[in-house]
């Protein structure tokens, strides 16, 4: 057992009323950079190893066809680049990495294997990259995109992305630069060339007009968790995430990526899973679950079917009174939205046939929108307690991306300040940043 790695997921922090809570930010809002800059540096304090950024680049406009909820309460939106914020939260830190999210399906791989190399270089070898097969309408049609390709189709999409990408980091080869001050001579034309890509999407001449960076490769992330994902996560990530909460799932999801990923030929014990856990933690368990209890008051049905109506990529105002949810499964699949999540959970708890009132579905989805149906929820050795357990349950491999969903900065102050020194005690973390780059920290 190597210990556990550790993330924070920033993605959501000022969003669903986090942005209002008691032991948000006083004085400053988002997306003012000093936020990040000063979370940067408690979390470096603290070993957290990697500061993670989502994304999605429309306004939730599923629900009723509308973004006027979306807008009215913060759900989803507003979302950044957080390219610029990953930079200047670099700047004050020396270890810790920084991982952005930019989606397969609607960008170019030129634009982002450029950009991920400047951001390289900025950081001195510390980017992931979170590569992400789109299903939100609302990202698709700011992309010129009349409707979603299909599910399968979007991860040859993404295959053939990061092929291109790699190229493009290969293009000028490590040893390529000479910088002679003598003769003038910067660079060697033999070790710069062309990829002359041509594939089903794209077409790439290259080479990369840019220096190699620190990790030559910046760590490439992803979290497909459907089969056609978990083989292309096996055919080029480095890491990768998965959904916590249900142990069941996460046994599943490891066994299916090692066969994978031997399939691929593969070592899977080189290969982690950070699984996504919102943690809520307290100095006493009492202080916790108050602070729990107060995330429930924002979700009230608007914002619970605009949230589940935007992340499945289905009209949920057009549900039945009741209904299979085998039927319901189908719709999703037959619309190219997401079948697995919410409605992938109900079926596995009750069963294809199970027939389910609106409003139970609704009430099972607010559980769900909030993520306190599969938090962790304690003081800091409860809390310890249930991950050691859960680590080795799942194969010591990896670790953790937690989310918190009280308020920033203190939901996440709180894990840095009493989560982590607890495990670090325990000896249950992984060794402290003992690389120069974040490859070498997260990488076996």
């Amino acid at each position: 057992m190597t210990g556990m790695h550790i993330g924070y997921d920033l993605s959501f922090t000022h969003t669903e009323g986090a942005w209002a809570r008691p032991g948000s930010w006083v004085g400053l809002d988002f997306p003012d950079v000093r936020m990040y800059m000063e979370l940067a540096r408690t979390a470096e304090r603290a070993g957290v190893d990697l500061l993670f950024f989502g994304d999605g680049s429309g306004i939730p406009s599923t629900w009723r066809g509308s973004i006027e909820p979306a807008v009215e309460w913060g759900i989803q939106w507003p979302r950044h680049d957080m390219a610029p914020v990953i930079a200047a939260m670099s700047t004050v830190t020396e270890r810790i990495g920084f991982g952005l999210t930019y989606s397969s399906t609607f960008m170019h791989p030129f634009y982002v294997a450029r950009m991920l190399n400047s951001l390289d270089h900025v950081s001195g070898g510390r980017i992931a990259f979170n590569v992400v097969a789109s299903t939100r309408g609302a990202d698709a049609a700011n992309y010129g995109f009349g409707e979603l390709m299909d599910h399968d189709l979007r991860y040859e999409r993404m295959e053939e992305f990061i092929a291109v990408c790699r190229a493009l980091w290969d293009s000028v080869a490590p040893d390529a630069i000479v910088r002679d001050r003598a003769t003038g001579r910067f660079a060697d034309p033999a070790k710069v060339h062309p990829i002359d890509h041509e594939g089903r999407f794209f077409t790439v001449r290259g080479p990369l007009a840019s220096v190699p960076s620190p990790q030559h490769h910046p760590l490439i992330v992803q979290a497909g968790n459907s089969p056609r994902g978990i083989a292309a996560s096996a055919r080029f990530a480095d890491l990768i995430f998965g959904f916590g909460g249900n142990l069941t799932s996460q046994q599943r999801h490891r066994k299916l990526l090692d066969e994978a990923l031997l399939a691929e030929g593969r070592d899977p014990a080189r290969v982690g899973i950070l699984w996504a856990t919102q943690v809520v933690v307290g100095r006493t368990a009492a202080e916790a679950r108050a602070r729990r209890d107060a995330v429930h008051e924002f979700w009230h049905e608007e914002a619970v079917a605009t949230y589940l109506s935007h992340n499945m990529g289905y009209d949920l105002s057009t549900l039945p009174s009741s209904f299979r949810l085998a039927e319901l499964r189908d719709e999703l699949v037959a619309a190219n939205a997401s079948p697995a999540g919410l409605v992938g959970s109900l079926i596995a708890e009750f069963g294809d046939d199970h027939t389910m009132s609106r409003d139970e579905f609704f009430a099972h989805g607010r559980s769900r929108a909030t993520g306190l149906d599969h938090s962790l929820v304690g003081d800091a050795s409860s809390v310890a307690d249930a991950l050691e357990e859960n680590f080795a349950a799942t194969g010591s491999l990896g670790g953790y991306m937690f989310s918190c969903p009280s308020a920033m900065p203190s939901g996440l102050a709180e894990i840095s300040e009493l989560l982590l020194p607890e495990l670090r005690r325990r000896g249950a973390l992984a060794p402290l940043y003992p690389g120069a780059t974040l490859r070498e920290n997260l990488v076996r």
